[in-house]
């Protein structure tokens, strides 16, 4: 009876212990667990889920810790500096709970370089958000996911049978709060850096009941595992957004009107430029918004084919002056983990100046704008593009004297970058980081007389 006991106390503080174990989030689940804990990604690819593989190996998820950017902002900027300034020392672990979850669990942090091919490759792996039963708190961010990997995998639906694992159903993996342990972010200074969840639950779409998986997992006629039986409605695992060009062209609807059909040279004619964000259920740009560009571009061109650059007309709201592009320096405290003392910066917009910004300024503890988005201490005016919103924007223009008569196409164009072209040419960031889209174009016409 005694052993019996015994054995049974053991049982109850092993389970115990497993409970909590597996209940930690955030900073605090860095190293519980091991890398054989987690199933390779390959092997669900390779045996049942062939499709959803295929589909998660060519989206970010399957690189956010492998991509180009991620790879240098971590190693060139993020780790050297949590070596130098205690107040950020927690990004060289934390930055891994969302951009290689297997690793930071496994407690390997650093993880090996993305050229090792170590299972950090794997970044957000099918077993990670398979094994995640909910989140630590009142609000998803800071990677507060709570993580119970083993042979239970958790799905949205009731199925019938696997060789391979048990299913559970767990209906948080369709709610807005899973993607938010990632998608929302504060800095070591208590700021939200990412905050798309968040704005998405401010938004119109929340009260519609829209989640953020019914945009970026559409459902859609398919099979989940090619043992199974094809549903009308498989969520399909293509996580498009901010890294994909067909997700971001069309985003924003625009229209550019003139005050007046008929003008003289030296004559003042007004544009006015609307600009509707009909696509995205947050605002837009998103996410990393430090280093997100939007811009809306107008040029003239006359009879001739001589092209003229059109200003935006400021409108005097605080902070405006970071939201026109202008020939200034910024990013100063790059100089920190690059060892440059006294750093003067690198171009803040390289956009044409004068052109409207549609951004969120983040600023360094000595106020200076930044793209370290664990550096940031305040931030400045948002002027992004809420979900749903309009924003109207003038641009004046006196006709110059020597206008040539006739028809002048007058275009806007908003344009999109993830990452501004002097920071990626000044870090070494391949330029298809810094891929300037296109998202949409209006045309007018006014007529030049003579």
């Amino acid at each position: 009876m005694k052993q019996i006991f015994l054995l049974s106390a053991s049982l109850l503080l092993f389970t115990a212990a497993s409970f909590a174990r597996n209940t930690k989030a955030g900073d605090e689940a860095l190293g519980i667990f091991k890398y054989e804990n987690f199933e390779k990604p390959d092997v669900c690819g390779s045996s049942c889920h062939t499709d959803f593989y295929q589909q998660w190996s060519q989206a970010m998820m399957s690189q956010c810790y492998t991509h180009h950017w991620d790879d240098i902002e971590y190693w060139k900027l993020a780790v050297p500096h949590a070596e130098k300034d205690p107040k950020v020392a927690g990004v060289k672990e934390g930055c891994n709970g969302c951009h290689a979850p297997v690793s930071f669990m496994a407690g390997d942090v650093p993880p090996p370089k993305p050229k090792e091919n170590s299972r950090a490759n794997e970044s957000v792996s099918c077993d990670v958000c398979h094994t995640i039963s909910g989140f630590k708190g009142d609000t998803p961010f800071n990677f507060n996911y709570i993580s119970n990997p083993g042979k239970t995998k958790f799905a949205t639906r009731e199925a019938l049978y696997s060789p391979a694992h048990d299913i559970k159903v767990n209906t948080f993996l369709a709610k807005s709060e899973f993607c938010g342990t990632c998608h929302n972010e504060k800095s070591p200074y208590d700021v939200w850096v990412k905050s798309t969840q968040l704005e998405w639950k401010e938004g119109p779409y929340y009260k519609e009941g829209v989640q953020c998986q019914t945009c970026h997992m559409p459902k859609a006629p398919g099979f989940t595992a090619i043992m199974g039986k094809q549903y009308d409605d498989a969520a399909q695992h293509l996580f498009h957004g901010a890294h994909d060009p067909g997700k971001v062209r069309g985003t924003v609807e625009l229209r550019i009107h003139p005050d007046t059909r008929e003008a003289e040279p030296g004559e003042q004619v007004k544009f006015t430029v609307a600009l509707f964000n009909q696509k995205t259920g947050h605002k837009f740009p998103t996410g990393s918004a430090e280093e997100r560009m939007l811009w809306l571009h107008v040029e003239a061109k006359d009879s001739k084919g001589n092209i003229y650059h059109l200003k935006v007309d400021p409108k005097g709201f605080k902070g405006e002056e970071y939201t026109i592009a202008a020939n200034v320096l910024a990013y100063q405290d790059m100089g920190i983990p690059l060892n440059i003392p006294d750093f003067k910066g690198v171009q803040r917009d390289g956009v044409p100046i004068g052109d409207r910004i549609f951004r969120l300024p983040y600023f360094d503890p000595q106020g200076r704008m930044t793209i370290m988005q664990w550096n940031t201490a305040s931030q400045g005016v948002d002027y992004r593009i809420g979900p749903k919103e309009t924003k109207i924007e003038t641009f004046t223009w006196i006709l110059p004297d020597n206008l040539e008569p006739g028809f002048l196409k007058v275009k806007a164009t908003l344009y999109y970058q993830k990452l501004p072209t002097p920071i990626a040419e000044y870090l070494g960031v391949p330029m298809e980081e810094a891929e300037i889209i296109e998202v949409n174009f209006h045309e007018t016409i006014l007529e030049v007389l003579e």
